[in-house]
């Protein structure tokens, strides 16, 4: 029988695994522009000013704050959707995942962008603690950064294996950024519509899950 936290990992590297595979999609489609990771969108915005103050030179500025704009409507879902958090934050990823594929459906790929960033944003919040985010699923420096004081707490008797869970979230973020890009090359932004059925089948499983994130980064 699998554990309950054990089930909780696994999820929580599925979720890993889309936002890799979208941002994969995003960052091909807008030319090294990320949907999700904006850490590097940050330093693009920076280099980008000392050049000019174009569109293009300003387009990751426009992105992080969509992305913010999706993390403050994960976190007034989360508080209003109490125990149903997750299923209702996920079920809002769904919507916007759907209506991006609809837009890219009528050749309107940039604004499709706008709604997976926003996407991606709200995805954030569900690993989310008395109001803070403890793992984030976008990005992967905090968890590389517990996964390596995880390794070195070994050497003082700490346990030998608790460094394998941020391992897999690690994991899962590049193997779907491999699957995405895969994708891409195949169906290009029509891509999206598989991550709409992930999204999907993640918000009908989450309902079958004990949501207790201190059980993942404990």
């Amino acid at each position: 029988m699998v554990r309950p936290d054990h089930k909780l990992v696994v999820f929580a590297v599925c979720l890993s695994g889309m936002a890799g595979f979208i941002d994969a999609l995003g960052f091909i489609n807008m030319g090294g522009i990320f949907v999700s990771f904006m850490s590097g969108n940050s330093t693009r915005l920076g280099v980008g000013m000392t050049n000019s103050l174009s569109l293009s030179n300003l387009l990751p500025g426009i992105i992080i704050i969509l992305f913010v704009f999706g993390v403050v409507f994960g976190s007034v879902i989360s508080r209003y959707a109490k125990a149903r958090r997750v299923p209702a934050i996920l079920g809002f990823v769904s919507g916007f995942l759907f209506i991006a594929a609809l837009l890219h459906t009528m050749s309107h790929s940039l604004s499709a962008m706008a709604f997976m960033v926003i996407a991606m944003g709200a995805v954030n919040i569900l690993f989310e603690k008395d109001g803070e985010v403890k793992v984030g699923i976008t990005y992967m420096t905090g968890t590389l950064v517990r996964m390596g004081q995880r390794l070195a707490a070994i050497f003082w008797g700490g346990p030998a294996w608790a460094w394998l869970k941020y391992a897999f979230l690690w994991l899962g973020l590049v193997a779907g950024a491999v699957v995405g890009a895969w994708a891409y090359s195949l169906l290009g932004l029509t891509s999206i519509w598989i991550a709409v059925g992930l999204s999907l089948a993640l918000t009908v499983s989450s309902r079958f899950i004990d949501f207790q994130p201190s059980k993942l980064y404990e």
